[in-house]
């Protein structure tokens, strides 16, 4: 037969206090105000508050207490600190970057994990401090600079000191989603759609992405390109019409693309939403008559897209009137009234989106007027060689092959065929003059008009129509 011993009490004998107390369904071990462990119902406690729960020397456990995980601090942190070992930090570097420093002295198996709170790591790093410690075996600090990331540091001796573990990054946790949108002509080049507006529309997005796939776009928008100024043949037999000054001419690439962009790029693109976006694409200015009296050139009409507008080219001068001022500005017409062309990028914006239109006004031979301002270079200025060549315009690969946009308007010649100024790259038209009949900008390239020219045809005085503007809209879409 088993032997019991049945009692509900064990008391020491020098004192009389409990050693062992039973009391209803809990279970008290130790005396005094210690009581190490109770043991209610299915919970066991150990130690009490304040006090500490500790493992002799050499001894270990399983199943409790921390094994390579910390307590996360629920406060974000937003400036330089101390970290504490066991702890593990939010960090928001939106505002600015700042500097975590690992405890000094370590023991083996400490450990600190940070995290990026607001995704921002990649723009305002976070740099672990060493703390006088190895971190991967290298006596230098740790940049965190990995948009999202977190990471776990764990102490483990002189020689590695502070080893990474359990890396990880929350922008992998989401689902990738990419913008979905109608509107314009739409062609692809690899995983990007692109959209080509030639006429008033609307880019209508109806799925706006996220920033796992896209949720920005890259957009080129050119406005039409001002005609040429004119020249009435009986009048003054040595005047010449100014070149027409190009679209303004706007790109933006967003990071999500890869294309070769134009020396221009804002080096940002536009957020969407799901909406419907309004397209304005502006036409050129129109041809100028070549009848009494004569007339600086006209002014061409603005692109816009989104909070992006291009402003209309300006019109080539005439032998009395100077150029307009536009996006890329009209030259100076030439012989009787000298001085600069206009000026572009009216109203500044950076990257500017034009360039002045060259000066004119020279006297023989050549009674050389200036050429129109384009995208990239300011109009050539007009002299006694002859009238100036067009500015030229920027190329970009925005469609997925190279393309030149807004081309200044070469000036109207005197005299001979040779005087006349050539259109510049990207859609500007060549000047006239007594050989050479001229050329209007390029459709949907934003390309100024070329200037009249003096002498007879009487055609070739007139000043010539601006190109039209064109919108270009471009994002990953898978």
């Amino acid at each position: 037969m088993t032997s019991k011993i049945k009692v509900d009490n064990i008391n020491k004998v020098s004192d009389d206090s409990n050693i062992i107390k039973k009391c209803g369904t809990t279970t008290t071990i130790g005396s005094g105000a210690s009581n190490p462990i109770v043991v209610d119902g299915s919970a066991v406690t150990i130690g009490r508050c304040g006090g500490t729960v500790a493992l002799a020397s050499g001894a270990s456990q399983t199943g409790f207490g921390r094994t390579g995980t910390v307590d996360w601090v629920t406060t974000k942190k937003t400036a330089t600190f101390t970290a504490t070992s066991g702890e593990g930090y939010f960090c928001d570097t939106s505002s600015s970057a700042f500097t975590i420093n690992l405890p000094s002295s370590p023991s083996a198996g400490a450990i600190v994990a940070v995290a990026d709170y607001a995704n921002n790591f990649g723009t305002n790093a976070v740099t672990i401090g060493r703390g006088g410690s190895n971190i991967e075996g290298d006596a230098a600090d740790f940049e965190c600079n990995v948009e999202g990331v977190s990471i776990t540091f764990v102490y483990v001796d002189a020689t590695k000191g502070w080893i990474t573990t359990n890396t990880g990054n929350s922008t992998n946790a989401f689902q990738s989603n990419f913008i979905i949108a109608t509107g314009g002509t739409v062609t692809t080049s690899g995983d990007f759609k692109i959209h080509t507006f030639t006429g008033p529309g609307n880019f209508t997005v109806t799925n706006a992405g996220n920033s796992c796939g896209s949720n920005t776009v890259s957009y080129l928008v050119v406005a039409g390109g001002g005609s040429g100024g004119c020249k009435y043949a009986p009048g003054p037999q040595n005047a010449t019409g100014g070149g027409g000054g190009a679209g303004g001419f706007r790109e933006g690439r967003t990071p999500t693309c890869s294309y070769t962009v134009s020396p221009l790029n804002a080096p940002a693109g536009l957020p969407v939403t799901a909406q419907s976006y309004p397209i304005t694409v502006g036409g050129g200015g129109a041809a100028t008559p070549g009848t009494p009296p004569g007339c600086a050139g006209n002014d061409g009409n603005p692109s816009s897209f989104s909070t992006i507008t291009s402003t209309a080219g300006g019109g080539g001068g005439n032998d009395t009137q100077g150029g307009r001022t536009g996006g890329s500005g009209g030259g100076r017409g030439g012989e009787a009234n000298p001085g600069p062309g206009a000026a572009g990028n009216t109203p500044p914006v950076s990257p500017p989106q034009g360039n002045p239109g060259g000066a004119g006004g020279a006297t023989g031979p050549g009674y050389g007027s200036g050429g129109g301002g384009g995208a990239v270079c300011a109009g050539e200025n007009g002299g006694t060689g002859g009238s100036g060549n067009g500015g030229a315009g920027a190329t970009t690969h925005i469609t997925g092959s190279p393309v030149a946009y807004a081309g200044g308007g070469g000036a109207g010649g005197y005299g001979t065929s040779s005087y006349h100024g050539c259109g510049g790259a990207g859609g500007g038209g060549d000047g006239s003059s007594p050989g050479n009949n001229g050329t209007a900008g390029t459709a949907n390239t934003g390309g100024g008009g070329g200037g009249g020219g003096s002498g007879t045809p009487s055609c070739n005085s007139k000043g010539k129509a601006g190109g039209s503007g064109v919108v270009i809209i471009r994002y990953k879409f898978q």
